[in-house]
């Protein structure tokens, strides 16, 4: 394989992000009175977006209106306790460190807030990540391919020789949307068996045996 550009996800595959999801979900929860959920349920609920997430949370039938305000107060507490637990899953600092050294443009788009996306690339991977996207008003959240789109034009980059990698079907749908080949990583939120049932062709279990196939 070889790739000259890469494109990773954030969530449960760079950034190990469970704990403050959880924990910021459960504080809004909290807060509007409604039953906590388990870090499991939060795995799951995960991956297409903040609004999703806050909906999947909520009791069910909860209305837009109530959904509107849980997700504001989602993104608040958020925005302010992302960085409580949030680190590098083992391996990928050095992984990106090899990367960035044999020459290679690097990208993490997210649907994660762009803000969020922004300060934790920053925080976690410095100069590592040539570009950091995430969500926005202008730019429909993944799988639609526009993150993904803005960050190969960020980086002057074309689709050939570019890579999607990615831990979920999300994942698998926005490669596939995009026009990308997809690696699957299995040490994320989604288990090996969700990942081939999703399409995952490609599946590695460690940074250490990802590095080889895009080099």
């Amino acid at each position: 394989m070889g790739y000259a550009t890469i494109l990773f996800d954030m969530d449960g595959t760079v950034l190990d992000t469970l704990q403050d999801l959880w924990a910021s979900t459960n504080a809004v929860l909290r807060e509007l009175g409604f039953p906590e959920r388990g870090m499991d349920d939060i795995r799951s609920y995960v991956g297409n977006g903040a609004r999703n997430q806050i909906r999947r949370a909520l009791p069910e039938g909860s209305g837009d209106d109530v959904i509107d305000d849980a997700l504001a107060r989602y993104r608040a507490y958020y925005a302010a306790h992302c960085r409580d637990h949030t680190k590098p899953y083992p391996g990928v600092a050095e992984l990106l460190e090899t990367l960035k050294g044999a020459g290679k443009r690097l990208a993490v788009v997210s649907n994660k807030p762009d803000a969020a996306v922004r300060l934790l690339s920053a925080e976690h991977f410095g100069t590592l990540m040539d570009v950091a996207i995430g969500e926005t008003p202008s730019l429909r959240r993944k799988p639609a391919p526009d993150t993904v789109d803005a960050a190969l034009a960020a980086l002057g980059a074309e689709k050939n020789g570019a890579v999607y990698v990615g831990d979920s079907e999300v994942d698998v749908a926005t490669a596939q949307n995009a026009g990308l080949p997809l690696i699957a990583v299995s040490w994320g939120f989604r288990s090996r068996a969700a990942l081939r049932a999703a399409g995952a062709a490609v599946i590695v279990d460690t940074p250490e045996q990802l590095l080889p196939l895009l080099l």
